[in-house]
Parts: C-alpha cells; structure tokens; sequence
C-alpha cells in the first residue's frame, strides 16, 4: 500500500512521469516486488528525490549516513545476516539508545527483530530512515570475507596435506557446505567492492583468486590447492558447464539477487595444466549501468551528443581499445532511447546486462549465426533501434551503414586510435565513401582513467612546463567549450594521495574510473572532404573547424576540475 501511495505522489509532485510510475506499481504487482526498488532498477528517480517523500508520508525522520563513522562493536549486535534479510543499519549507540536505519520502517518482523535486540542490550530504540545506498556502503565495512573462508576451511579440516581428499557430494549437501560458503562468500565480497572480474586459477602450490578493481588485478585470498577441483566444480555447477569436461574451455552464466538487485555472472573456462582457470565477469547493474552524465559526458560535448540523439536515424559508433568503457557508453544511450514507442533490437557477443524494454539477442558463430547474419534478421523486427555490439568485417559495416540510411538508429563499437580514425577503417572494411556522409552522424572516442579521491586528493600549483601543457590545450578549445571553463593562472591541478587513513578510498587515493571523451561529428563539409578523397590533415582540418574538444583537452579539463591526476591523462593521451 506504501508502494502505490508514494509512486502516486511521486507523480503528483513531478518527480517521476505519469505512465513510467504506473507500469512500476503493476510490476510490482505482478512481481511481488517493492515498487520502490524497481523505480532505481528502472533509473526513474534518484535516491535523494525519493527518500525525502517517503519520509513524510511514513512521518520518519530520514538521515543521511556517514557510513565511515558507524562504530564496528555495532556489527556484532546487528548482523550482515540481518541487514541483509531486513534491510537495517546500525548508526549509532549511546548509554540509553540503539539509533537504527530502515529501508523499510514499517515492516513488521524487522520492527520485532530491533525490538528484541534493544531489550536484550538494555536499551530504548531510535529508528531513522535511510536508503538502500546507505546500507549497501555499509556492508563493505562488514568485511567477513576472508574470516568466512578461514572458518569455511576450519570446517572442512586440514586441507594442506596433498593427500587429503574433499568429499564433492557431501560438499554440495545444503547451504552451509564449506565450499558453497567459500565461493559464496567470494561472489559476494566482488559485488560489494566493485569488481569487474574474478579471476580463481590454479597454481604449483596454491588456488590463487583475484579480483579486478578499477582495471588491475588485486589478490583476494590463497587457498589450498586440494580446493582446486571443489570449487571449480562448485563454479561450473552454478553455470551448468559440464563437469566431466576439463579439456576444452566453456561459457556459461548464472544470476544472484544482492539488496534486492539481480547480479549476472558470465563465466569462462580454461584448461591448464594445474586444473582449469575461471575467469568471472561481474555484471552488476549498479555499477555497469549508468547515464551519460555519471559517465563523464558534460557540458560543450553532452550538448553535442543530445543533439545526435535527437535524430531520427543515422549511425553513432563509439571507439577506442578493449576496456575503455565503450560498452558501458553503448548501454547508456540504449538506456537514455528506451521509451514505450520505440522498438530498440540489440545483437550482443555476449549479453551483459539485461534492460528491461529492450529486445536483446546474443550471437552464436558456432552455429553461424554471427553478427552479419543476426543484422539481417533485426532488419525484419521492425527496429527503430538497432545496437552491434561491433563492427569487425566488411559484411557487417555493409548491413550497419544500409541500416542507418534506411531510416533506423544505428548504434555499435568500432577499434580506432580516435574519433577520426572511424572513417577510414569503415572505407578500409568496404564502406563506400559516398555513403558515409548520410549513413553517420556521430563518431565517439573514450578511454577510462582513475578518479581522485575527493577526501585524500592533493592540490599543488602547476610548474611552468605543465602550465604551458595546459595553456595549449585550453586555448584550442572551441569559444563555446572555452567559456564553459573558468580556470586562471596560476593553475591548481590535482594528484592522488594515498593516504591510508582515508576511509573512502580506503587508501588507494581513487574512487572509481571516469572516461575521457572525443566527439566527431559528420556535417556537409566532412562530407565533401571524404567524397574528394580525404587525408590524415583534411580530417583534422575539419574537426578544428567544427570545434573538436579532443580526449586531451577533455583530460585537462577534468584535471583542473579536480576529477582526475595529469599522470593520467598524459598516459592515455596523445
């Protein structure tokens, strides 16, 4: 009845729109679901928008928790299990008070739960509340994962003799099975700090699992080999991979539901000679699917991009290396185009985050059914949006480019050194010239680089070298992306602190990646550039003209913003 109450005001009050407000309370319906967590899962509102309604119409009071302050003895009181189950935090405790977070105040059992550990501790109950971010923030500090494996592996015994052996049938019998614990656990400690990827592999005298946390790899733990064949049995179960099969490597995946979001995991094997290497990609919506502006897309070159998004059809291919984020950017304009109206069609290799509203599809070379022969087919869906996940050869681009001129938008990824670099590798895959002036509107380069930590960033002035670095880039800018910066000498630029007291980083002195981008738009005169017969020069000639804001210049806006370190853009830019 809360759900339906605060969706309504939601739309009275404009927050969120009238039909995309409806469909959440009838799939929260149909679901069983909380209507509120769909909203997030949908993108409709933010958390800050949302929590402040629902605290007057529950008439709770909402606090904003600084989850680096919570006192650790408060974790023995109020367990991971519970926060997990009820969705409550611990704040705070004073001689006479316990002071708790609710995401859901009126739920009953959570109610009677609080109330019998208040009586327990002799203490009244102070109950706020708080959002699911706020919970979430604070699991990380719950930190059991390595705890849970030592005491996994007290359970199973002594695993260090070569000639112990692991029961895989009784290992697998109920919930509390040590190895499910461990791999569990291992999952779980992934999603809550933000790993990409799970690397679990087989060495000489150990089983070595490592996580990737904004682009490099970091160990975890070091286990036992005898865990080896357990635990990639484990893993192959939860992704239907054939356990008998230990010669050749197999994909699968498998779904989890943490705080009440779905998790995919895409899984991989490989045989070496130790046993079989797992590589795990961690796909969690919250971190994989954002907008364009969380992204790093603002200003002079989110006008630029609104405006192609805007047309009805035409290409916009995004490029850069593997692991610059280009999927990520791919899925963020599928998200930004997703509307009721619109039929949105995607060809994936593989599917990493399922949208709701968008028609998704995985290629298949095994079979042939490949990226050329899967574009024929969207062709006949009625698309008005069709994504690729890449342009690789010639029969591609040629049914991409005849997509766009025949009144779709085309979305997909493309390897190039920069936006530029797009047009002649479309002509070198067999893309005629003359089509590419009405077939493009957009060609996007990116890159990712670390985000300073606000909390333990440094500043310093800059010396005369990087003051002169700067000044060249800033007085390329185009007048409109130039009046947007209001940066003076002497310039302060930013670097990263490593200060191993910061508790938002956790001493690593960055927060996350953001990406650096460059925008090249098609326009008439690029058009009769490449129609004549371009060159390395003329593009660049053009893309001055038209006011190219290049992943350099982008990078040193950031730097002076305070976003990232002039190491980095330096690194990842030429």
């Amino acid at each position: 009845m809360l759900d339906q109450q605060l969706i309504e005001e939601l739309i009275k009050r404009g927050v969120i729109q009238k039909i995309p407000g409806e469909k959440v309370i009838q799939e929260a319906a149909l679901s069983g679901g909380s209507a509120e967590e769909i909203l997030y899962e949908k993108k409709l509102a933010k958390e800050e928008d949302v929590v402040k309604i629902k605290s007057e119409l529950l008439k709770a009071p909402y606090r904003k928790v600084d989850v680096n302050s919570v006192d650790e003895k408060l974790f023995s009181i109020i367990s991971r299990d519970m926060v997990l189950t009820y969705r409550v935090i611990p704040i705070e405790r004073t001689p006479n008070m316990l002071v708790v977070g609710m995401f859901h105040p009126n739920n009953i059992k959570a109610q009677d739960a609080l109330k019998f550990i208040a009586k327990q501790q002799g203490v009244s109950l102070g109950v706020y509340l708080v959002t699911l971010s706020d919970i979430g923030a604070l699991l990380t500090r719950y930190s059991p994962f390595k705890k849970e494996i030592e005491a996994a592996l007290i359970e199973m015994g002594d695993l260090k003799s070569e000639n112990s052996a692991i029961d895989l049938e009784e290992s697998g019998k109920g919930e509390e099975a040590p190895i499910i614990k461990i791999v569990a656990s291992t999952l779980r400690q992934a999603v809550e700090i933000g790993a990409s990827d799970v690397h679990i592999e087989p060495q000489r005298r150990s089983l070595r699992i490592r996580f990737r946390l904004d682009g490099a790899l970091v160990e975890a733990i070091s286990l036992p080999p005898t865990l080896i064949q357990p635990i990639t049995s484990r893993v192959k179960v939860l992704s239907r991979l054939k356990l008998d099969e230990t010669r050749v490597p197999q994909d699968g995946r498998f779904r989890t539901n943490f705080l009440g979001r779905e998790i995919d995991y895409r899984v991989a094997t490989f045989p070496t000679p130790g046993g079989e290497k797992i590589a795990i990609r961690v796909l969690d919506p919250k971190t994989g699917l954002r907008g364009l502006d969380q992204l790093g897309i603002g200003g002079y070159n989110a006008k630029i991009f609104e405006e192609a998004l805007a047309r009805p059809y035409g290409m916009i291919l995004i490029s850069g290396p593997t692991g610059s984020g280009k999927s990520t950017t791919l899925y963020a304009v599928l998200s930004r185009l997703n509307r009721e109206s619109v039929n949105i069609v995607t060809l994936e290799d593989p599917v990493e985050y399922f949208m709701e509203g968008i028609n998704q599809s995985q290629v298949r070379p095994e079979i042939g059914y490949t990226f050329a022969s899967g574009l024929r087919q969207i062709l006949r869906q009625d698309p008005d949006v069709i994504m690729v996940g890449e342009i690789r050869d010639s029969e591609t681009s040629g049914l991409a480019v005849n997509a766009a001129l025949t009144g779709h938008v085309m979305l997909s990824t493309i390897h190039t050194n920069n936006s530029l670099g797009v047009i002649p590798r479309l002509i070198d895959l067999g893309v005629q010239p003359f089509l590419l002036s009405s077939a493009l509107n957009l060609m996007v380069a990116q890159r990712l680089v670390l985000r300073l930590c606000p909390d333990c960033r440094i500043s310093e002035k800059a010396d005369k070298e990087m003051e002169k670095l700067i000044d060249e880039n800033l007085e390329l800018l185009p007048k409109e992306a130039r009046d947007e910066v209001s940066f003076s000498k002497p310039y302060t630029i930013f670097r990263n602190g490593n200060d191993r007291e910061c508790k938002k980083c956790k001493g690593k002195g960055t927060t996350g990646r953001i990406a650096l981008y460059e925008i090249f738009r098609m326009t008439r005169e690029l058009g009769d550039i490449i129609s004549k017969g371009f060159t390395s020069g003329a593009l660049w000639d053009e893309a001055r003209r038209q006011g190219i804001v290049t992943l350099r210049q982008d990078g040193i806006i950031k730097v002076l913003e305070g976003k990232i370190g002039i190491e980095e853009v330096l690194k990842e830019t030429t």
